[in-house]
C-alpha cells in the first residue's frame, strides 16, 4: 500500500510530527571531539569539579535520549496498528489478531484515540468513509447514480431469527415444544430464557457477528451492510420480554468496524411494537398490531417515537456519513395493513423525523420504505418531491412457485422505472433460494411448501449443473437490482455435526465458496439483457438537492387515517375511539462511542418538546 493510499487523520499527524521532531533532536545531538589528555598535565580543583558536572550533564542526555528512543518504538508501533493493506496485521477491539486479507486493493485504517477519523476503504473502486470535520473533495464522496451498492444483510444478529440461528432457538424449542406457549421467535424465547437473557443473548451479539466479519465482507467485494435491529434497542415496556438496550451496544461496535473496513451500514428497523407483519423477524410473530387492530394507532405512535431516537443518533456528524440510510418498517404487510394505513404510517414518520433534522443533503439519513410486497410501481407517485425519501423491494423468489418464479432480469425494467420516478430503488433482501427447504425457512414448526427437500438439503451433493443454475439467479438478481443487499452474510448450522442444508441458498459466505455467488460481485454486471437503463441522474430531491417541492402531493394524507383495515368498519368518528398515547415521557438519548449527547443540544423545535408517548 503507497503512501498515498490513506490520508492520515489529524491524531496520525501529530504523532508523524512528533516523531519527525524527535528524529531532528537525535541528529541535531552530535559527540563533541575528545579532549586531548596529553595537552594538560596538571589537574585542578575547578577542572575535577567541572569534569564532574559534566559526567553528570551527560548522563542526564543519555536518560532523555533513552527515553526518546523509547518512545519513538513505541510511537512507531502504534503507527502500525492504525492502517494497512492486504497481508497486514490487525489487531481487534478484542484484542486478537489476524491477517487482513484484500485481493481488491481495499485497506483499513483507524485510530483509536480519533475514533471518528478517516476510515478504511473496501476496494479500490469503493469510497473510503470520511472522517468527522476532515475536507473532502467530490470525487471522495459517494455520489449516488455513479456509485453502486452492493451489499449483504448481517440478519439474526441484533434481532434474532430461528432459520439463521437454529442452535439459539433449539434448546428452549426442545424444552418448550409441548407447551402451547413454546418458543417461536425472540420474544417468546426472551420469556423461555428467564434469567439466563441476558447471558446468553448477549454471548450470541459478542460471537455471531465480529470486527473480522466486517473484514471479510470488505474483502469479498462489498462495500455495504444492512443489519436490521428491534425496537427494544432503545426501550421496553413493562411486560415486554425482550432484553433492553444491550444490541445497541453491539451496533455502536458496528458503526466503528464499519470506518475501520471502509463499509457503509443501511440500519433497518425490523422490529416494531406491536409487529407490523406478524413474522417471527418482527420481535413478535402472529398478529399485526402496528396501524392494525384496537392497538394499532398507539403502537404506531410508539414507534414513530423509537423512530425519532434512531433518526436523531444518525444525525450526528460522527456517524451520518457510516449510517446514511434508516430503515423505518421491515416487511410491512400492506396486504393486512391496507394502503391507506400503510402510507399514512410513513408519512408521519417521514414528517416527524425531517421537522426534526431539517431539508436537504447531510441532515438526516436517507429514510427508506418498504413497497409492502406490492412492487416498486405501486409508489410511483407517492410523496413526490420528498426529501431523500428511498424504496426498498425484496424479491424473494423462495416463496414463488418454481414454475411461476419471475425470472430475476425481469426486475430490472421496474428497477429503472422506480429509480427515474420515484429516487433512490434498492434491493433491500434477496438470495439465491429458489425454495422454501431448509429448517425453520418458513418459521419454526411451519411445514415446507415445496415438498420433497433431500437433494437441496444436502449442498455436498449438488451437481455443476445446480450450481451453474444458482448461480445465474444470483448474478441476474444483482444486475437487476442494481442497489442491491444479499440476504444474508452468514447460516449457521445446528450443531458442528450437521450442515447448513438447503439454508446453504441464503448464505452469502457458503456461496462464495460453493461457487453459486461470485468471488466478485462486479461480475453480475451486464449479466441480464440490455434494455432502457436509469442513467443515473435522480430527482434534485432525491438525494437532497433542490427542494422547490417538498412532497406537497402528502397534505392529503392524514395521520391516523380515516380508517384501519381491522377493526372492519372502524372509520370516521368511530376512528376516536381507539386507544391513544399521550405524548408526556422523557425518550432515552442512545449512547455514542463518545459518551451520551442531549437532543436539546442538537436541534431547536419550534413547538415541540421531545417526549415519548405513554399510556
Amino acid at each position: 500500500m503507497s503512501s498515498s493510499d490513506i490520508q492520515p487523520s489529524e491524531s496520525q499527524s501529530a504523532a508523524i510530527d512528533r516523531l519527525d521532531s524527535q528524529s531532528q533532536l537525535l541528529n541535531a545531538d552530535e559527540k563533541k571531539p575528545s579532549r586531548n589528555l596529553a595537552q594538560s598535565k596538571l589537574w585542578t580543583k575547578r577542572r575535577i569539579i567541572t569534569s564532574l558536572v559534566c559526567c553528570t550533564f551527560v548522563l542526564a542526555i543519555a536518560a532523555i535520549l533513552a527515553v526518546v528512543f523509547v518512545n519513538r518504538a513505541h510511537n512507531s508501533r502504534h503507527l502500525n496498528a492504525l492502517l494497512g493493506g492486504n497481508g497486514s496485521t490487525v489487531v481487534t477491539d478484542a484484542n486478537t489478531t489476524f491477517v487482513y486479507v484484500n485481493e481488491f486493493g481495499g485497506d483499513w485504517a483507524w485510530d483509536p484515540s480519533n475514533p471518528f477519523a478517516s476510515g478504511g476503504r473496501a476496494q479500490s473502486w469503493s469510497k473510503r468513509i470520511p472522517g468527522v470535520g476532515e475536507p473532502v473533495g467530490e470525487d471522495e464522496k459517494w455520489q449516488w447514480g455513479k456509485d453502486v451498492v452492493r451489499g449483504v444483510n448481517l440478519g439474526g444478529w441484533l434481532t434474532t431469527r430461528p432459520f439463521i440461528t437454529p442452535a439459539l432457538y433449539d434448546k428452549y424449542y426442545t424444552l418448550t415444544k409441548d407447551n402451547p406457549y413454546h418458543v417461536v421467535d425472540e420474544w417468546s424465547l426472551s420469556f423461555a430464557m428467564g434469567t439466563n437473557l441476558s447471558a446468553e443473548m448477549e454471548n450470541h451479539y459478542k460471537t455471531f457477528i465480529t470486527e473480522q466479519d466486517f473484514a471479510q465482507i470488505a474483502a469479498s467485494g462489498l462495500n455495504w451492510v444492512r443489519v436490521p435491529i428491534g425496537y427494544w434497542a432503545v426501550d421496553t415496556w413493562p411486560g415486554e420480554p425482550f432484553l433492553k438496550g444491550v444490541s445497541w451496544k453491539y451496533f455502536l461496535k458496528a458503526t466503528q468496524w464499519a470506518r475501520k473496513y471502509g463499509i457503509r451500514i443501511f440500519l433497518q428497523v425490523e422490529g416494531l411494537p406491536g409487529s407490523q407483519n406478524g413474522w417471527d423477524h418482527s420481535g413478535k410473530g402472529g398478529s399485526i398490531n402496528l396501524m392494525n387492530g384496537i392497538m394499532g394507532i398507539a403502537n404506531a405512535q410508539r414507534a414513530v417515537s423509537c423512530l425519532r431516537t434512531f433518526n436523531e443518533f444518525l444525525s450526528r456528524d460522527e456517524y451520518k456519513d457510516v449510517v446514511p440510510i434508516l430503515g423505518i418498517a421491515n416487511d410491512i404487510r400492506l396486504s393486512i395493513i391496507g394502503r391507506e394505513g400503510t402510507q399514512s404510517f410513513y408519512k408521519e414518520v417521514y414528517d416527524t423525523l425531517r421537522k426534526d433534522s431539517g431539508l436537504g443533503e447531510g441532515k438526516g439519513p436517507i429514510i427508506a420504505i418498504q413497497d409492502g410486497f406490492q412492487g416498486v410501481s405501486l409508489w410511483e407517485d407517492f410523496m413526490h418531491g420528498a426529501d431523500r425519501l428511498a424504496l426498498d423491494q425484496h424479491p424473494l423468489l423462495a416463496w414463488n412457485k418454481e414454475d411461476t418464479a419471475q425470472k430475476p432480469c425481469v426486475w430490472a425494467a421496474a428497477t429503472n422505472r422506480s429509480s427515474a420516478r420515484f429516487g433512490i430503488t434498492l434491493g433491500g433482501e434477496f438470495s439465491t433460494s429458489v425454495n422454501d427447504c431448509g429448517m425453520w425457512v418458513n418459521g419454526i414448526d411451519t411445514p415446507t411448501r415445496y415438498g420433497n427437500c433431500s437433494y437441496w438439503n444436502n449442498p455436498e451433493s449438488w451437481d455443476e449443473s445446480t450450481v451453474k443454475s444458482l448461480r445465474d439467479v444470483t448474478l441476474a438478481s444483482m444486475d437487476a437490482l442494481q442497489h442491491w443487499f444479499y440476504f444474508t452474510w452468514k447460516v449457521q448450522p445446528l450443531n458442528s455435526e450437521s450442515s447448513a442444508d438447503a439454508r446453504a441458498m441464503w448464505d452469502y459466505q457458503r456461496g462464495r465458496e460453493g461457487g453459486w455467488i461470485p468471488k466478485d460481485p462486479r461480475d453480475a454486471v451486464g449479466y441480464c439483457p440490455s434494455i432502457s437503463s436509469f442513467d443515473g441522474v435522480y430527482a434534485a430531491s432525491a438525494t437532497g438537492g433542490s427542494l422547490d417541492s417538498t412532497a406537497t402531493s402528502t397534505n392529503s394524507i392524514p395521520f391516523p387515517p380515516t380508517a384501519l383495515a381491522t377493526p372492519s368498519g372502524v372509520s370516521g368518528t368511530l376512528m376516536t375511539y381507539l386507544p391513544t398515547l399521550t405524548p408526556t415521557g422523557t425518550w432515552p438519548v442512545l449512547e455514542g462511542v463518545g459518551g451520551t449527547g442531549t437532543i436539546e443540544s442538537i436541534y431547536v423545535y419550534v413547538s415541540d418538546t421531545f417526549t415519548k408517548f405513554l399510556p
